[in-house]
């Protein structure tokens, strides 16, 4: 028992300092208009290179559901869970992806911590459409 809580220790350290490390840089490579697009910016590369867009696809979704599990982790062990699931959702690719992303980045503490990292690194903040009126 003793060995599975010290893996689980260090594996909660690793994904601390990693994702302290990972989610600035890809939140900092996102572009400004990511959310007001209306297609992904790698759908029109992915029609034109079929193969490799199918290699990249795999690649993101996997590194994206690797990020998930550690964000969603995160939640209750040492991390930023919330920023690193939101990174995990523009990787993956699922039905009602938009609409997900687009719920989390509105909270305003969200976008608030987004954006202060974003303007660290000289960046623009994001464009984030308003919600359509119920």
């Amino acid at each position: 028992m003793f060995p599975a809580l010290l893996a689980l220790a260090a594996l909660s350290i690793v994904m601390f300092f990693g994702s302290l490390a990972l989610i600035p840089v890809l939140l900092v490579r996102m572009p400004a208009d990511y959310f007001a697009r209306s297609e992904s910016p790698f759908a029109s590369w992915r029609r034109r290179h079929p193969l490799a867009g199918g290699v990249l696809l795999v690649a993101r979704n996997a590194l994206g559901a690797a990020l998930l599990l550690a964000g969603l982790a995160m939640m209750v062990l040492p991390g930023q869970g919330i920023i690193t699931v939101l990174v995990a959702l523009t990787l993956l690719n699922f039905p009602g992806k938009r609409r997900l992303e687009l719920w989390i980045i509105r909270r305003r503490q969200v976008r608030g911590a987004i954006d202060w990292i974003r303007g660290r690194a000289g960046r623009p903040p994001l464009v984030v459409p308003d919600a359509p009126p119920r």
